[in-house]
């Protein structure tokens, strides 16, 4: 047991020592930098899955989750991207069967800039709403059922803050298995907050992690997280190109560099999921990280990466799911900002 305490202290010290090295380099010279993943692709790439209503048209999404009967909820931007939906009365919350038919749509003028959805295991909806007009509306989150009432608001419409009842640009969620909540809370303006918030089930303040920075239980725009079967939290902490694994208690276990720029991150059957969908070659581009490619990882909770599925369009914008989810099947759904759509993966049968 102590060789394997030790062994594990190990592994993680030599994790944050990669980790922290490349985000030195990233403010002075230059990022960590890797070839193309020499990992297998076993996915098959199926786009233009989705039949929108009459007159509709897809909006920018990374808000993407599958419940128990295998259908598909996406959270998207009405029709546009930022700022549309404060433009739009149409329904941002879309349910559609594995075929792509719409079956459901609700939320109508309730949000300012929809981010984040997470089915919990009796099919009820958490919807992140990341935008804020201030003093009116936004930086909440909110549990719905399936036709569209709502169960439980959390935050202040318009407010922002760091107190135990307010959020300042939340971007996703996650369910731990207690049924708990966990929250990361900040991203586009710099002066939101940088922290992991911890709630119960039902929406009461426990404790929050983390704060604005570079190095160890530090986040430069967290954006999105999963929580594993033990328990144990893993935060895409994007800006900073990396993820950080925490205990439940909120405890730094590991920095893991080699996922690239995480924008998405999903746990299902102890696999682990991450998209990257930003990371850009071009000097002085946002997302400049040079040597890393767009795509999806599959990997073990250890760390191991066992699948990549590359970006087909590397040098277009953000052509990418930013936002995936994992149903029964194994099968991958992903939500993209830039061309706005949904897209699946299925793995090839050996």
């Amino acid at each position: 047991m102590t060789e394997e305490i030790s062994m594990r202290t190990r592994r993680i010290e030599i994790l944050l020592l990669f980790s922290i090295t490349g985000l030195f380099l990233q403010n002075g010279i230059a990022q960590q930098n890797t070839i193309l993943p020499d990992y297998p692709n076993n996915y098959t790439i199926y786009e233009d899955l989705v039949q929108m209503p009459d007159g509709r048209q897809m909006g920018s999404g990374n808000a993407i989750d599958v419940d128990s009967q295998g259908n598909i909820w996406v959270f998207e931007r009405c029709g546009g991207n930022q700022g549309a939906c404060l433009e739009s009365n149409v329904d941002p919350i879309l349910k559609f069967n594995p075929e792509g038919e719409i079956l459901a749509s609700f939320g109508a003028g309730m949000f300012v800039w929809p981010h984040g959805i997470i089915v919990d295991d009796d099919d009820n909806l958490w919807v992140v709403d990341a935008g804020v007009v201030d003093g009116e509306k936004g930086n909440q989150i909110f549990k719905f059922n399936q036709e569209g009432e709502i169960l439980i608001e959390l935050g202040q419409p318009g407010i922002r803050g760091d107190d135990p009842d307010l959020f300042d640009e939340p971007s996703d969620l996650a369910i731990g298995p207690d049924g708990s909540l966990y929250i990361v809370d900040g991203h586009i303006n710099p002066e939101s907050n940088r922290r992991i918030v911890h709630l119960t089930a039902e929406g009461e303040f426990i404790e929050a992690w983390g704060e604005k920075g570079y190095g160890p239980l530090q986040f430069e725009g967290p954006h999105s997280v999963a929580v594993d079967s033990e328990g144990k939290i893993y935060v895409g902490d994007r800006t900073n190109n990396r993820l950080q694994i925490l205990s439940p208690e909120g405890e730094l276990l590991a920095i893991w560099a080699h996922f690239g720029r995480p924008s998405g991150v999903r746990i299902h059957d102890d696999m682990l999921y991450v998209v990257d969908s930003e990371s850009r070659q071009a000097e002085g581009q946002y997302g400049y990280n040079p040597g890393w490619h767009r795509g999806i990882y599959v990997g073990t909770l250890n760390g191991d990466i066992i699948d990549f599925i590359p970006d087909p369009n590397p040098h277009d914008g953000t052509s990418f799911p930013e936002g995936i989810a994992v149903d029964d099947n194994g099968v991958i759904w992903g939500a993209s900002v830039g061309d706005r759509k949904v897209t699946k993966y299925v793995r090839n049968q050996d």
